[in-house]
This record gives C-alpha cells, structure tokens and sequence, in this order.
C-alpha cells in the first residue's frame, strides 16, 4: 500500500516536515522482519568485551574505508587501516585521501558518541557532521551551498543529476530533520527512516562536497540512535561499496536528471527495498562472524560483567593488551575529554572492577580487580595476547 510519509502536528509552518512518497514492498517488509530476528539474536551472544571491540574496531575501519572508497579515495583497506592507526602515516601524492579517512573515522566515532546520548537530528548536527567530514573535529559547522552544483559521469562528464537550487536548500534540509523525528516518534521502522534520510540528503545534495559520506553516516546514526547499531559491529557502506553500479541505480527514482522535474514527488518504494536489503546483508554477515566466534570455542562473558555498559566494557577491552591504564587511554577510545574520562575512571573505582594502580602518582594509573583480571587472563590465549 502507497502511503505519503508522515506529517509532524507539532511542526510549525517555517518547520514544515519532508513528506516522501513509499509504500513498503513485500520484499521490504521481509527484510524488517529478518533485520529484527538478527537483532534479537545478536543481542543474546553474549561474547568477551576484548572480541566485541576488535568487531567494532574492524566494522568502524570497513565503515571509514569503503564509504571514502565510493567517493573515489585511492587507499587500499590496508592502508585505510595504517592511516587509522598512525597519526604520521603518510601516502605521497595522496594526502588528501589519508586526510578523509582520518576525518571519516573520527565522523564515525561522534556519530556513536551522538547516538549513545540520543541527541535529535537538527540541522545544527547535520552542519557539524558535515564538517567533520570534510573539514575535521576543529572545523566549524559547515553551511549550507550558496550556489548550484550538479553531478556528472566522471567518463563523459555528461550531466546524471541537477540537485535544487541554492535557495531551496534550507528549508528542504529544515524539512527533512523535522521528518526523521517525527517519522520516529510516530514509529517508522527505524532502517526505513534511516533509508529514506539517507536518499532525500543525496537528493537535496546541500553541499558542494561530501554529500554521500554525510548522508551515510546520517543513516548510520539514525540506526545506532534507534537501537539498530548491532554493538557497534555495523558496516553498510562496504555493502553499498560491492555494487555501486546497483546503489546508483536505486538511488535514481526518476528518469528525468532535474530534482524539479518529477525527482521532488518520485515513488521512493525501490528506495526503501533497496535500502533494506543492503541492511539485511549486512545484518546477515554479522550473524555469521558472531556465530563463527561461538563455534570456534570462544567462551562467552560470565555474569558479572553483564553489568556493565558501553564504554565500560570497551575500556575493559583495553586490558587485553596491557595490565594498566590512564585517562588519557579512556578519553582516546571513547572519544571523550580527559577531563570526563578521569570522572569515568573514579565512577568504575567506586563499583569496584577497577583499582588505582598508584595514588601517590600525578597521572594515576589503574588496573583490573582481582576477579575480572582472573578473566582477562583466561582470555588472552584465545584472543592472540
């Protein structure tokens, strides 16, 4: 059944939502099922904290690699993964393909930070985000195109695509933040919501460069922000990367090249089936990596760490390679001030899976309680040391 979108009563008229035109396919409502059973399913695997933060290491470097490779970056996932890693890594000759890696992974560690709070989607994150992107974590938020740009085959250089003009901007970008928080106040599945967000920013395309990998990690958000983030384990773009020519296609709704002539009110339903399908891949191939883990024998947590959360856990993931940490180690692996991460390090003291290693030192090192240090020891030969 064709339905048009959904209208905010809250939204004022200088607000007005986005209104698109989608029906959910029965392919699409198969794949919303099959997206959930997954979910549920990777929600009950219960593995080690040092795996779960390699799988969220390797999803976030897939995640940086091919949604920069879509847009034409040089690097190989290797050295993708060596940029990542060194903050003196350099390619000659293409220094400004190490330079979107590094700002796409830091993008992508904000939007999880962002989603973990639950902050709404405003015009005011999308600015910021886009900024990261192409500008980096000190840049400013970026405004808005005051010009018209368009899209081209990079072969012909024949025109594929007219965005809407300049002017138009604003309030199609005011529009579309409005939608997706109403969309999930008023309980759109979530991967249709992010699905669609992700279309309507290409579409409106309001900015000169770094639209797609705005727009990807718009989604991104949208996902995690809605429980949909698998752990942090989730990499669509690589799907979207092994047929570009297939999100290309799904991408163009209308024949016509010119937003005004018929892209504003297209049928976005091959969109959406699109869309969750790629999800469900990507959901597929999760599963089968946590299940591979559970078979080849990798114990699962025993109950006393079932307490703790996020970033708990990912600072115990630290412990895998060295018996103490400082603030400074906390801040880098949840991206957060030192400041913040020495109040996290007296918060984890206090319930007691940590402990000061030294108090007479100015900068405090901490290491594991006896009983988590039993596990991590336990652990180490299974996870490579």
């Amino acid at each position: 059944m064709m339905k048009k979108g959904i209208a905010s009563h809250e939204a004022t008229k200088a607000r007005r939502p986005w209104v698109p035109v989608y029906g959910i396919t029965p392919k699409a409502a198969k794949d919303l099922m099959r997206i959930e059973a997954i979910r549920t399913e990777i929600a009950h695997i219960p593995l080690p904290p040092p795996v779960e933060a390699e799988l969220r290491r390797q999803a976030r470097v897939r995640s940086t690699h091919f949604s920069t490779r879509i847009e034409g970056n040089r690097l190989t996932l290797d050295e993708a993964e060596r940029v990542i890693r060194d903050d003196r890594a350099v390619f000659q000759g293409r220094e400004r393909d190490v330079s979107e890696v590094r700002n796409y992974w830091n993008a992508r560690l904000r939007v999880e930070e962002w989603a973990e709070k639950g902050r709404p989607v405003t015009e005011d994150l999308i600015r910021r985000l886009h900024a990261l992107v192409e500008k980096g974590p000190r840049a400013r938020a970026t405004p808005y195109r005051d010009g018209q740009n368009a899209i081209r085959d990079a072969a012909s250089g024949a025109l594929v695509y007219l965005p809407p003009e300049a002017k138009d901007v604003p309030e199609l970008m005011s529009g579309l933040a409005a939608w997706i928080e109403s969309a999930l106040r008023l309980d759109v599945p979530a991967p249709m919501v992010a699905g669609l967000a992700h279309y309507q920013f290409v579409t409106i395309h309001p900015y000169y460069d770094g639209n797609g990998r705005t727009a990807r990690l718009l989604a991104t958000f949208i996902l995690h922000r809605s429980g949909y983030g698998l752990n942090g384990f989730l990499s669509v773009e690589e799907f979207h990367a092994r047929d570009l020519a297939g999100y290309y296609a799904a991408l163009a709704v209308h024949p016509h090249h010119n937003y005004y002539m018929g892209r504003a009110e297209a049928d976005l339903s091959g969109w959406t089936e699109y869309f969750t399908g790629i999800l469900t891949q990507t959901y597929e191939a999760v599963a089968v990596e946590a299940r591979r883990l559970v078979d080849a024998g990798i114990q699962t947590e025993p109950v006393f760490l079932r307490s703790l959360d996020r970033r708990a856990r990912t600072a115990l993931a630290l412990f895998a390679k060295t018996e103490r940490i400082g603030a400074r180690d906390i801040a880098e692996a949840l991206a957060l001030s030192e400041r913040m991460a020495r109040v996290l390090l007296k918060e984890w003291v206090e319930t007691g899976w940590i402990e000061v290693a030294d108090p007479s030192r100015k900068a405090r090192a901490y290491i594991l309680s006896a009983q988590y240090r039993q596990y991590m020891d336990g652990l180490s030969a299974t996870i490579g040391g």
